[in-house]
């Protein structure tokens, strides 16, 4: 039996996928956890195969807490699951230590091969994710200003440039306004921007936003 638990903040989409896993004899969905350090304490107590964690998780994210996972239970496989397309954080959540990267509008029969298959030791990445990990390894290239920012940096710019406000950042990440004023200004200064406006120009000519 696979032992999962399943990690976000909004019951409907829990409610879901364990729809889905449920379907499966050999699945059992062990806990249900609506931010990070919920999940990180059940593996202080307990422990399961696989966590199904989301990135945007309000105060510690998902990939924040990813490596606080490895030392609590280091056999346990994360796969993260984000609304976000493949090619805006599933290289950055692979890095992190995540065994594979789904997106919320993932058909199940790929959601219940991928568990199956990290539930192994093994990663699970799509054809896509492949192509730019090859691009990755092929050798030095110059980096576009948004890779040169943290993984919470980059949270936030992508919470910026979907025209979020401080304020409604602020509330869904537990954390301060002015904390996230500073990530705003430490974001313009790394990408040698000076306004929000210039950030929403860049994350529409990358594709960072349609």
């Amino acid at each position: 039996m696979i032992s999962v638990v399943l990690a976000d903040d909004h019951a409907l989409i829990r409610e879901g996928i364990k729809k889905v896993l449920t379907r499966q004899p050999d699945l059992e969905v062990v806990y249900e956890a609506g931010t990070a350090q919920e999940v990180l304490d059940f593996l202080a107590k307990a422990t399961a195969n696989i966590i199904i964690m989301d990135i945007n998780l309000p105060g510690m994210s998902g990939l924040d807490a990813l490596k606080f996972v490895r030392k609590l239970s280091p056999t346990v496989q994360v796969l993260m699951l984000s609304m976000y397309p493949e090619d805006r954080f599933a290289i950055r959540a692979l890095k992190a230590g995540a065994a594979g990267y789904l997106t919320k509008g993932t058909a199940a029969d790929e959601l219940i091969a991928a568990i199956k298959k990290v539930s192994g030791g093994k990663r699970y990445v799509s054809a896509s994710t492949a192509e730019m990990l090859a691009e990755e390894l092929g050798g030095p290239a110059d980096r576009l200003p948004h890779e040169t920012l943290s993984d919470r940096e980059f949270q936030i710019l992508m919470m910026i440039v979907q025209g979020k406000s401080v304020k409604g950042i602020s509330r869904e990440l537990v954390l301060s306004i002015n904390t996230i004023n500073t990530y705003r200004a430490r974001i313009l200064d790394k990408m040698n921007m000076v306004s929000v406006q210039d950030l929403m120009r860049y994350a529409f000519d990358n594709n960072l936003i349609q």
